[in-house]
């Protein structure tokens, strides 16, 4: 079995920057989409996915029509729900509060937010129905951590050392069917 490529491609800078945007579906930038339609222009992917905002579709249609592909839309790879938080600025919102969520975002989702647990879930749940081609994923920062860590097995605190800024593109092989264990991924405690 030789696997696939599966290029995770985070969105390009939305027009309103630093916020925690979750749901929340800000427009991209049109240097934003052009910086991802640059990440694509050598992939080679026979495969074209997207999250179901409007920061990653917009990339998504750009890149389909650069390479020839349709583009396959699934809201599986949305960013993590920040509640309450979504759509607000980090400094809008309780020090405390915030801090907890980043030190356990499992233990401390945001209040009326998705827990991490459930966005590992649903990104899982995407990544097992990919079919085994060479496939580009347009996506958020916190769907791209939630793969590696379904993928290789890195833990929260691993994942925050990940530097994802807008327009990053992780190129990783996939094995169908091969997994860290629960354990490694702290599912099972």
């Amino acid at each position: 079995m030789s696997g696939f490529a599966l290029h995770l491609l985070r969105h390009g800078a939305p027009e309103t920057p630093g916020l925690l945007m979750g749901r929340t579906d800000g427009a991209p930038t049109a240097e934003g989409i052009a910086a991802c339609a640059a990440q694509a222009e050598t992939l080679g992917i026979e495969r074209l996915v997207a999250s179901d905002l409007a920061r990653c579709r917009a990339a998504g249609e750009a890149i389909g029509a650069a390479v020839g592909l349709s583009l396959n839309v699934d809201r599986r790879w949305r960013e993590l729900d920040f509640g309450d938080w979504d759509g607000k600025a980090a400094s809008d919102v309780d020090r405390e509060a915030l801090g907890r969520f980043w030190g356990d975002p499992d233990a401390f989702p945001p209040p009326g937010g998705e827990s991490w647990s459930a966005l590992v879930a649903r990104v899982a749940a995407a990544i097992d129905e990919l079919a085994p081609v060479p496939t580009l994923v347009v996506t958020h920062g916190g769907a791209m951590r939630a793969a590696l860590h379904i993928l290789c097995g890195f833990d929260q605190r691993q994942l925050w050392a990940f530097d994802l800024p807008y327009a990053a593109l992780l190129s990783l092989r996939v094995w169908p069917g091969a997994r860290p264990s629960a354990e490694i991924m702290g599912l099972v405690r």
